[in-house]
């Protein structure tokens, strides 16, 4: 009996410290506090009640997107009391634990991991999941939307580790919102009247007088109004130097009206982007307005973040974004410094003699994922910073306490 009496301590002790676990209540707004920069995530993670549907849970990966890709998002513009605002927040809880290790074990085809999203009555098939991906030369992890059509924004890449509790809670940033398959954030309440002008717009912008009239003589410009609707556009317009440096051999003006048309297609993507959007843009070959007409595979841009600023490559011509001609959902319009020309009417050689070469693959709007083991947020202050704990390091913890228990019977 004495024997046992000696045993009870430390049995009461390993009881309560494993039992902890059990007992253990999330608090994701507590653990995302330190961190200024994901301060809106945090926000609407209490507003719409998700942060108190996780206290519970014991097992979670959460993708936080910082305030300044989240601002960019419509997301930001409407009411946290909205149902699908709160549904994209749980699209962003992955239900189960992901280490840094297991982040870059992910083979390229990917891994369906399910997220709180899927605990509603509202995700269908497997929609309420995410599609995670490791690509291994580029040292990229992506998680994107299961739904091969699904509209953007559906694809995010992971920056950095944020904050990881050994088996029960790791916290990633993102660079982008992802939204599920079949939602339509930016609705008609959130959005201007249709049809905008685009060329009343665009002579109003002063410096896009030849792009106007082109637009105008074409017919095109009413394809462009009509698709304001659904998922919107975003039109790229080159400045009136633009056209004037147009050399000898890219002889536009010569083209017959029906590939004069595809040219000036080939300028407008059939999604609504604002300009953050395109600055971190996951997927950086974008089919255009004249891919539709013209099949899968053809006309397409290379989008892509170079020094700073948003690159459009279409394989002979780079041009880049210079400025916001106008920007409210669902139309974009954006000022760029070529002529954007389509290599299936132009030939495959550059069309600018002495021109910088162009890049032959997309520059991704971040720099490649590293996982060092010490690895943080930067903004996060000098006293929250948080090595990784490592099972090396339970180990011990669970040693020590055994060696504490066995003292105690033998003294």
């Amino acid at each position: 009996m004495a024997l046992i009496s000696h045993f009870t301590p430390f049995i009461s002790l390993y009881l309560l410290l494993h039992s902890s676990t059990l007992i253990y209540a999330v608090n994701i707004t507590h653990l995302l506090s330190p961190y200024p920069d994901l301060s809106d995530f945090s926000d609407l993670l209490s507003t719409t009640t998700v942060a108190a549907d996780l206290s519970q849970r014991t097992s979670i990966t959460i993708l936080a997107v910082p305030n300044s890709f989240l601002r960019s998002s419509d997301l930001i513009r409407r009411s946290p009391s909205s149902n699908n605002i709160a549904d994209v927040i749980r699209y962003h809880v992955l239900l189960q634990y992901l280490s840094v290790h297991d982040l870059s074990n992910f083979p390229p085809s990917g891994k369906l991991i399910t997220t709180l999203f899927h605990t509603t009555s509202r995700a269908t098939s497997n929609f309420g999941c995410v599609n995670v991906t490791y690509d291994g030369q580029t040292n990229t992890t992506t998680v994107r939307s299961p739904a091969a059509y699904s509209q953007p924004p559906n694809t995010a890449t992971v920056i950095s580790v944020i904050k990881t509790l050994t088996h029960n809670i790791s916290i990633f940033s993102v660079n982008s919102l992802i939204v599920p398959y079949g939602f339509d954030l930016p609705t008609s309440e959130s959005r201007p009247p249709l049809g905008l002008n685009i060329t009343k717009t665009l002579i109003d912008g002063h410096n896009f007088n030849v792009a106007a009239s082109m637009l105008a003589a074409s017919g095109v410009v009413q394809e462009f109004e009509s698709d304001e609707g659904g998922a919107g556009i975003s039109l790229f317009v080159p400045t009136d130097d633009a056209f004037a440096d147009l050399p000898p051999t890219a002889d536009f003006q010569s083209l017959p009206a029906d590939k004069k048309a595809d040219v000036l297609r080939f300028h407008v993507l059939h999604s609504y982007y604002p300009l953050g959007s395109l600055q971190s843009i996951v997927n950086p070959v974008q089919p255009t307005l004249a891919t539709e007409d013209k099949g899968a595979g053809s006309f397409t841009l290379n989008i892509s973040r170079v020094n700073g600023s948003v690159a459009i490559n279409t394989g002979i011509v780079q041009a880049s974004v210079t400025q916001t001609v106008f920007d409210q959902n669902p139309v974009a319009i954006f000022g760029i410094s070529r002529v954007l020309l389509p290599k299936e009417i132009f030939g495959k050689n550059s069309i600018y003699e002495n021109a910088p070469p162009i890049a032959p693959s997309p520059i991704t709007s971040s720099s490649p994922l590293i996982f060092p083991p010490e690895l943080y947020v930067p903004s996060s202050p000098p006293e929250s910073r948080e090595e990784l704990h490592s099972p090396a390091n339970v180990r011990r913890v669970n040693f020590a306490v055994l060696c504490i228990g066995l003292l105690y019977v033998f003294v």
